[in-house]
């Protein structure tokens, strides 16, 4: 693991040793969740650039398919 180190105002880190929380676990896990969601994000973006490309359905296709596929079994 690499380690990543930053500045806290004093009082800050007073009142973080009040408190019994494992911070390291409590810290790496927010970044997690943040890595996360702005990678989610990122899919999102790119997936709606794709759709964007797309040419449009005709009316009627999405129901079309459903009765070919339904009317097959």
């Amino acid at each position: 693991m690499d380690v990543v180190s930053f500045r806290l105002p004093k009082k800050m880190k007073e009142d973080m040793k009040k408190v019994d929380i494992n911070w390291s676990e409590e810290i790496r896990k927010f970044i997690e969740r943040t890595v996360r969601a702005y990678k989610k994000g990122q899919s999102i973006k790119k997936i709606d650039s794709l759709l964007k490309i797309l040419p449009e359905a005709n009316k009627g296709t999405a129901s079309k398919y459903v009765r070919e596929d339904r009317d097959g079994n």
